[in-house]
């Protein structure tokens, strides 16, 4: 039987011009809602408020008279309205680090564009909050279960997306794998593939039984994506996360009637979509991050899809790697021999995930610390590494000839190729 040929999204301009301008319109609409709880948010010169501490820090600045002066930072998240802001305190302040508190916000300063990207706004903490929910239920039991601070810290970061702290930070970005620690597209495809085999039997067992005229992909999709949304919900919702949960929605709908999902028009529908329902998204770095490794995927099918699994699955990891190198150097500056190495854990990271949750499951989730314990431990003997950005946007610009240019592919190729040559010979 011949195999029918998907469609694809646009079929001409006029199409593609109605899409845009629907979303056009749904951006001015968001944009003006975003303006009113703006407005609303600095109507008054200060405010109470309630707001979860994500991070901690104490920061030195030198004055003027040749002093220093110590204080802490702390990077704060409320959940009405959804705001990420910066403040300042005294460094005698307590340890605020995940925990609840309610304190005096001064917003007259605060301008629109501001309150979108996330402000720094002065405050005084009034008094800690109780924060006892299901929630905080999970994470005292990570605590009860791992010994090592850090490692608690990791599989916070993990599971509910909390913040680590910068040490940790810092030294996964020396060995390459800042991108498995924050939860994104990644961990989406792997929890999505395990909940699909876990689904797979009780659903069949019951279809063939009680419902034999239900379509399986569409139920199993369906429930797979509402779990998912529950999670995405639970954890609230990182940009990187939300990007893929809307890929995986847009991209069913598409592939269910037919239409080509690895296409770069799948890719920007899904982009503009998210911007005009959420424009805070133009303000996250991890946003286009996750974007970026998007495009690079499709790149990569559009062009070697003839290739054979073996070749895919061999040159993929390196593929990425390679893309994504300049915006790691430009964006972050870290790089070790180390860091190469993320293409096989990457790999082994498929596997690690869901054991580490299973594990958790069963009672037996310190299996792994040891593990764990050495990767923290590994010292890669970093250096600074900052490309400058006009590197960046040379890559950017062959990236999207690519699209249509298959020379242009070539020189995308070697460029990110040199850029590697280029890092080696520096931490040598």
């Amino acid at each position: 039987m011949e195999k029918l040929e998907r469609v694809e999204l646009f079929s001409s301009k006029k199409e593609l011009f109605s899409i845009l301008l629907l979303f056009f319109l749904l951006f001015i609409f968001t944009l003006l809602k975003e303006y009113y709880n703006y407005k609303e948010f600095t109507k008054f010169d200060s405010q109470l408020i309630v707001a979860d501490v994500l991070r901690q820090y104490s920061k030195t600045k030198e004055l003027k008279n040749n002093k220093t002066k110590i204080y802490q930072v702390l990077k704060l998240k409320t959940q009405t309205p959804p705001l990420n802001f910066y403040t300042t305190a005294p460094i005698s302040l307590a340890n605020y680090r995940e925990k609840r508190v309610l304190l005096e916000l001064f917003s007259g300063d605060i301008t629109f564009l501001e309150y979108l990207k996330g402000f720094f706004a002065y405050s005084t903490i009034l008094q800690q909050l109780p924060k006892e929910n299901l929630k905080e239920q999970l994470l005292k039991s990570l605590e009860r279960i791992h010994k090592q601070s850090d490692i608690i810290s990791l599989y916070k970061a993990l599971y509910f997306a909390q913040a680590i702290p910068s040490h940790l930070q810092k030294k996964f970005s020396d060995l390459g794998i800042s991108h498995l620690i924050a939860i994104s597209g990644f961990h989406l495809g792997v929890l999505s593939t395990l909940l699909f085999f876990l689904i797979k039997y009780p659903y069949k067992s019951l279809q063939k039984r009680l419902f034999p005229y239900r379509s399986y992909s569409r139920d199993s999709f369906f429930i797979i994506s509402l779990i998912l949304l529950g999670y995405m919900l639970f954890i609230n919702s990182p940009p990187s996360m939300l990007r893929a949960f809307a890929m995986l929605c847009v991209g069913f709908y598409l592939y269910d009637r037919g239409v080509k999902i690895v296409s770069m028009q799948t890719l920007l529908l899904t982009f503009l979509l998210l911007i005009a329902l959420f424009p805070k998204l133009l303000f996250s770095i991890g946003f286009f991050l996750s974007l970026a490794g998007v495009f690079y995927i499709f790149l990569f099918l559009i062009y070697f899809k003839d290739k054979s699994r073996v070749w895919q699955f061999l040159l993929f990891g390196f593929w990425i790697y390679l893309m994504m190198l300049p915006y790691s150097l430009a964006l972050f500056g870290n790089f070790s021999l180390y860091h190469p190495l993320s293409i096989l854990w990457t790999s082994l990271f498929t596997l690690f995930y869901p054991l580490s949750i299973l594990l958790h499951f069963i009672g037996l989730g310190d299996m792994l610390d040891g593990i764990l314990d050495y990767l923290i431990n590994l010292e890669p003997h970093s250096i600074e590494l900052h490309l400058p950005y006009w590197t960046l946007i040379i890559e950017v610009v062959l990236s999207f000839v690519a699209i249509f240019k298959k020379e242009a592919l070539y020189l995308l190729l070697l460029y990110t190729l040199f850029i590697f040559i280029y890092s080696i010979y520096h931490v040598t």
